[in-house]
């Protein structure tokens, strides 16, 4: 019978020191064999303790005041004793102040806010920026949890989302999340390889440049791809060089097409 592939659920059980005495014997003997995949574990193991050393002081701590359930449940009594009155002059100040702010706000002078595959580079390389460097929890739902990973996605963007498979190309699902950018909700899924280099996949419902064409961007030493086919707009980003993301960004376009 043949062993089961070494995932990078696997490698974080490893960490976490919750697999099965069976499966942790394969994933170290896997290590053995692959030096470079071992030294990023050995990272993630180290990470794992400075996190344990640096926060148990602060599980030792006393519940804060503001916690004590019973002060809760008096705080919530005096509200509820507010008079209606000043809970209505409360509300109508916010209003007026929220209105005069977004009116404030429309009169600043500056430039405009960049829309279409603009916009799209730009949210996928502050998620790659933002998440890709977490060594402890860089996705929401893991790759064993792909289908409801997609339904999630699915359900937040109201189009049907699927996963793009990298396997090919030497790159693993790590998982994903569903991020908030101006433009609305959006899917994002992770890959890394054998060597730890990860990238980012961002997709979108799109309100303009609906069908634009693949075009590649750069910003710092992040680079990738972006492009819109049929209202969902796609973003591949990654630290490596555009030449070597393209053939990526092709694939991940293919497989999008046959949805």
């Amino acid at each position: 019978m043949s062993q089961r592939p070494i995932t990078e659920d696997d490698l974080h059980a490893y960490v976490d020191r919750v697999l099965e005495p069976e499966r942790k014997a394969e994933v170290a003997t896997y290590l053995e064999a692959h030096p470079d995949v071992a030294k990023r574990v050995e990272a993630f193991s180290d990470q794992r303790e400075l996190l344990r050393t640096a926060l148990a002081p602060i599980a030792e701590e006393a519940l804060p005041p503001e916690l004590n359930l019973s002060r809760i449940i008096e705080n919530r009594r005096q509200r509820q004793r507010t008079p209606a009155w000043l809970a209505i002059a409360a509300m109508l100040l916010v209003c007026f102040s929220g209105a005069g702010g977004w009116v404030l706000r429309s009169e600043l002078p500056g430039s405009p806010a960049p829309t279409g595959l603009t916009a799209l580079a730009q949210e996928a390389t502050a998620s790659y920026n933002v998440y890709a460097p977490d060594r402890v929890r860089p996705v929401e739902l893991r790759a064993s949890d792909s289908a409801q990973l997609v339904q999630w996605a699915s359900n937040r963007l109201h189009q049907p989302v699927k996963v793009p498979d990298l396997a090919s190309a030497g790159f693993r699902l790590m998982g994903g999340r569903v991020v908030a950018t101006e433009h609305g909700a959006a899917a994002m899924f992770m890959y890394d390889n054998d060597h730890g280099a990860r990238l980012v996949v961002l997709t979108r419902p799109m309100t303009v440049d609906q069908g634009a064409p693949m075009t590649p961007h750069a910003s710092g030493d992040v680079a990738g791809f972006s492009w819109a086919d049929k209202g969902m707009g796609y973003s591949l980003v990654s630290q490596a060089p555009a030449d070597s993301l393209r053939p990526l960004a092709n694939e991940v376009r293919r497989q999008a097409r046959a949805i």
